[in-house]
Formats: structure tokens, C-alpha cells, sequence
């Protein structure tokens, strides 16, 4: 019998063990083809911090190095500095990435850092016990916002792409989201731009995508996607909302 669909060589043959509905595993299976596609896999090299996105440590097959709580993109920064030949990517949470690693993210794209990071935004820090995150929507309950977020006292969502895009360094920048088929390919078109990007030395390109967090939402995995379509993409937009005059031949 033929075989038409199989694992991705840019994972590894262990299981995932995220949480049942969690889409973790589904960003994972798309960066393995994209490193698969590119034939860049032996070439590349991983940063993650702690919470989920710290688990990718396990299931990409190229090199990876865990990072300090929010310091991914400066240990990627080292990385890429050190060896430029090589490819670099960072792989985080929202409560990572927008949280305590917010002024690593900015300067990042300020100073063009030729290295592509991905941004899985679940709207809450989720290995960690559900707290708050700086992306959590208005009225959207947590353990530690428990009657809503509070936008007067907490302010309204930060929606990180949109503000990255803002800075010259940050050449791609894409928001997507893995909640139905379409978006999924959409999504992988993004990524494989983004590490195309970095391929050609043209600066920093940064993706981000929406992601389901079953457990913290307390929501089954399917009520979870329909959660994610009715509340994040109304408020996170879709799309590249960046693409820099040298990246469009791309």
C-alpha cells in the first residue's frame, strides 16, 4: 500500500503529550514540514523557554537550546551572531513572548535581527496554571482575573504583531491561526515565508499564531475551536500585516 501522509522529518518519532485538544502539536507538524520542505533541518537551530512551548525541546529533530523564562530571542540573538550560517528560530508562548520577554521582542525587530520567531497565542500563560497574560481578551475569566480582565485596570489586549510590525528591523510579520484547514495551510505558508526571509539574510521576520488552551479555558477541544473563532480572531487579525519591499518576490 502506498504511502501518501506520514510524520514529518523535521519531528522526532515521540509522541506529543500536550494536553488533549491543545493545537501545539499542530504548529509543531507545520514548522517540521516547512524545515522538511526547505531541506534546512540539519541546518537549523531551535530556542525555547519554559512553559508548553519549552516541551518543542523534545519533537523538532534539529538542534534546540532551552532559554530563560522570556530570553529566547536574546539567546537566539547570540546564536545567530555567533554562527550566522546557521538557521534560527524561537518558538514561545504569548505569555512568554508578551510578558516578561516584551522588551527582547521589540528591540529584536528594532534592530533587525536576522532570526524568525514564532508567538503561539493561547490568551493565557498555560502551563503555569492559567494566569492572566498580557494578550488575555476584555471580560475573558482566568485564575487570576476570575469575574473577567478588567480593562480598566489592566488595559486593553496587546496584540504583539501589530506592534512588531511598527519597527523598521522587522521585515514579515504574520498572524495566523491553526482552528480549521484553511487557516492551517494559510498558516504553513506563513512560516515557510518566514524562514525564507531569514534564509536571505533580509532581517527579522516574526509569525504569530492563534492557539486553543482546552484545560485552562475549561472548555472540550471542540468547543475550544468554535471559543477561539467566536472571541481571538474578532479581535487579533489575520494576514501578513507586514511584508517588506524586498520580501514580496517571495
Amino acid at each position: 500500500m502506498q504511502k501518501v501522509i506520514g510524520r514529518p522529518t523535521g519531528l522526532t518519532e515521540l509522541p506529543f503529550h500536550y494536553c488533549p485538544g491543545c493545537t501545539h502539536g499542530i504548529i509543531h507538524r507545520l514548522i517540521g514540514e516547512v524545515m522538511a520542505e526547505l531541506g534546512i533541518i540539519e541546518n537549523t537551530i531551535g530556542v525555547a523557554p519554559v512553559g508548553c512551548a519549552g516541551f518543542s525541546l523534545d519533537f523538532f529533530a534539529c538542534d534546540f537550546v532551552g532559554a530563560a523564562h522570556g530570553r529566547a530571542q536574546a539567546v537566539a540573538t547570540g546564536i545567530k551572531r555567533s554562527l550566522p550560517d546557521k538557521l534560527v528560530f524561537t518558538y514561545q508562548g504569548d505569555g512568554d513572548i508578551a510578558a516578561i520577554g516584551t522588551s527582547h521582542a521589540i528591540h529584536v525587530a528594532a534592530r533587525g535581527e536576522k532570526i524568525t520567531s514564532i508567538m503561539v497565542n493561547n490568551a493565557v500563560f498555560g502551563m503555569t496554571g492559567g494566569q492572566m497574560a498580557p494578550t488575555t481578551l476584555p471580560g475573558m475569566k482566568t485564575t487570576t482575573s476570575p469575574y473577567g480582565r478588567d480593562c480598566a485596570v489592566f488595559g486593553q489586549p496587546i496584540d504583539l504583531p501589530k506592534t512588531v510590525a511598527t519597527l523598521s528591523g522587522a521585515v514579515y510579520v504574520a498572524a495566523g491561526s491553526v482552528d480549521t484547514p484553511k487557516n492551517i495551510l494559510q498558516t504553513k505558508k506563513y512560516l515557510k515565508k518566514a524562514f525564507q526571509v531569514q534564509q536571505m539574510g533580509l532581517g527579522f521576520s516574526f509569525v504569530s499564531i492563534l492557539s486553543t488552551c482546552p484545560t485552562n479555558w475549561a472548555l472540550s477541544p471542540v468547543d475550544s475551536l468554535k471559543w477561539l473563532q467566536d472571541n481571538m480572531i474578532p479581535v487579533y487579525e489575520l494576514g501578513e500585516l507586514k511584508v517588506a519591499e524586498e520580501v514580496k518576490a517571495l
